[in-house]
């Protein structure tokens, strides 16, 4: 299984990270909120581990705002706070189960089997659709109004993050992590020159443009386009 892990206490972190990656999972650690739930938003986890109390964005906000962006993926919360009315906050913000800390390794993998288990399995995403854009996952075609788009890969993967993403706005940083799997650099251009001529070819026969600048934030697709 593919598991979001978000806990600030490196020690805490690195125990369940090595005990899951002997157990051949893979693991994408994030340590604050905020990190967390961009890597929530934007990548695709079987389920997720977090935190209660995390830096950035607290861990029972970040349970909400996945929540509330439709992102149903299993969530166990890390806690060191055991009280009722604690598990009941994270419950009732749609986590799936409560661990109090110190735990030993076998329960929380239990745990999450036990999560996984009991949500029923997702259909496979093969197409997406923002207005007049269309993504077929399985060829790898974007057509807009039914005309096919010659996309290179690096232009693919920049649209298939915009259009997961809907309405919410794509930053410099998600491209570069998502696309080319490096950290933010801001001297870079490497993601407006891409997605300069991504844009051209989205425009061409048009006359609107599918993507919208947010300024001093970074990019969206328009709905109604």
């Amino acid at each position: 299984m593919r598991v979001l892990l978000i806990e600030d206490d490196e020690e805490i972190a690195g125990y369940i990270e090595q005990g899951l990656v002997e157990m051949r999972h893979a693991v994408n650690r994030a340590a604050n909120g905020r990190d967390g739930l961009r890597l929530g938003l934007t990548e695709e986890f079987d389920v997720i581990v977090l935190d209660r109390m995390l830096p950035g964005i607290e861990g029972i906000d970040v349970v909400r705002r996945l929540r509330a962006a439709e992102i149903d993926t299993p969530i166990l919360v890390l806690t060191a706070k055991g009280g009722v009315a604690d598990r009941v906050d994270g419950l009732n913000a749609g986590a799936d189960d409560y661990l109090v800390k110190p735990f030993a390794f076998s329960e929380l993998l239990a745990r999450l089997t036990a999560v996984m288990r009991r949500r029923p399995a997702n259909e496979p995403v093969m197409r997406l659709d923002v207005g007049d854009v269309a993504m077929d996952l399985i060829r790898r075609e974007v057509t807009r109004a039914g005309k096919q788009l010659p996309l290179q890969p690096r232009e693919f993967a920049m649209m298939e993050l915009l259009m997961r993403n809907g309405g919410n706005v794509v930053t410099r940083a998600m491209f570069l992590e998502h696309v080319w799997g490096c950290d933010f650099d801001p001297q870079t251009n490497i993601v407006d020159s891409n997605l300069s001529r991504l844009r051209s070819k989205l425009r061409e026969g048009f006359a609107d443009d599918p993507i919208e600048t947010v300024r001093g934030e970074g990019y969206r697709m328009r709905a109604n386009a």
